[in-house]
């Protein structure tokens, strides 16, 4: 008897045997996920009071608590389940790649029509997608087609709205993450995660497809190809934070791969060792826009970086998660 249950025990995945699930889900949650969203909250909170306070689009207060709560989202943006995809809420924060141009033709169309839907959060929350968020923000701001395009009094009204949306949509995600929260670290009948594995499949999925968009389209984007780099295709570029997103990005994903690690202190340090790579390098561009992509020596440069990130996908993949017992599986931002 003693011989067959070990013959069986050798016919099951061996990580799904030996780990419980709880200790590391409940980690994350309460100390990657539930803080980061608190933060996103609270400087939405504050841009949205700065746009009361002054909407003049090149006022130094509202483009820092711009900037604080874009870092806010960007830190989190990897998390794109639960409470982040209900009523497409992380999409309405920041839809991008805009491919077709969409975020300015829907600005246009507001401004040109003078469009009431800017009085009422409610109203608001029912025109496109691509005219709300981060990105529609930052085109009111710091893109130069609409500093004179309507009236003073209208973009001030339209910047506060979209200040206004950002603030209730984040503060919603806060509140649903709270109760969402225990779906992660106590899978069962009563949550959409039928086990741990299930949970803990679902966060590593969120830091690998968070390495793929950060690697492939923050960076590939720009990149295009030798004969033809693309630098307008750049994220957020018009505010400089290409490069930031990036930083923002490799630094919350570390957090991540940190807690999914833990149990698995050699792969933890060949995460963080690559990780520590890839910012490192991050940090050590003076490229805000990813403008040298066009450049030889800058494309090389950045090249080298999101080979850093391929690397650390690599890790990911052929080491977590085997060990962990689990794949990536379906990625939440294919098709999008």
């Amino acid at each position: 008897m003693r011989f067959l249950a070990f013959a069986l025990a050798l016919t099951l995945p061996f990580p799904a045997l030996a780990q419980d699930r709880g200790p590391i889900l409940t980690a994350t949650v309460d100390e990657h996920i539930l803080p980061g969203f608190a933060a996103l909250s609270n400087a939405s909170g504050a841009l949205a009071q700065a746009a009361q306070s002054d909407c003049t689009a090149t006022s130094p207060d509202l483009r820092a608590a711009y900037h604080a709560a874009f870092d806010g989202w960007i830190s989190v943006s990897h998390l794109r389940f639960g409470p982040s995809e209900t009523g497409d809420r992380a999409f309405a924060l920041a839809f991008w790649p805009d491919t077709k141009g969409f975020t300015p033709k829907a600005l246009s169309g507001l401004i040109t029509a003078e469009d009431d839907a800017i009085k009422t959060p409610q109203a608001f929350a029912e025109t496109s997608i691509a005219g709300r968020g981060f990105f529609a923000l930052e085109q009111m701001l710091y893109d130069t087609r609409f500093a004179d395009q309507g009236s003073n009094t209208y973009r001030c009204d339209l910047i506060r709205a979209i200040a206004t949306d950002i603030d209730l949509n984040t503060r919603a995600m806060d509140e649903d993450w709270a109760n969402f929260a225990n779906a992660l670290t106590q899978p069962g009948e009563n949550s959409p995660y039928r086990s741990g594995n299930e949970a803990m499949q679902e966060l590593f999925k969120a830091l690998v497809t968070g390495l793929e968009f950060t690697g492939d389209t923050r960076l590939g984007r720009p990149m295009g190809n030798f004969d033809r780099p693309r630098p307008n295709r750049a994220e957020a570029r018009r505010s400089e934070r290409s490069l930031r997103h990036v930083e923002l990005s490799l630094i919350a994903l570390r957090d991540l791969a940190a807690h999914l690690s833990a149990d698995h202190p050699e792969i933890a340090a060949d995460l963080d060792g690559a990780f520590d790579k890839a910012i490192t390098r991050a940090q050590a561009l003076d490229d805000p826009a990813l403008a040298g992509v066009a450049d030889p020596q800058g494309r090389f440069r950045i090249e080298a970086l999101q080979q850093s990130i391929n690397d650390i996908r690599a890790i990911a993949s052929t080491e977590l998660g085997p060990t962990l017992g689990i794949s990536a599986g379906f990625n939440s931002l294919d098709g999008d």
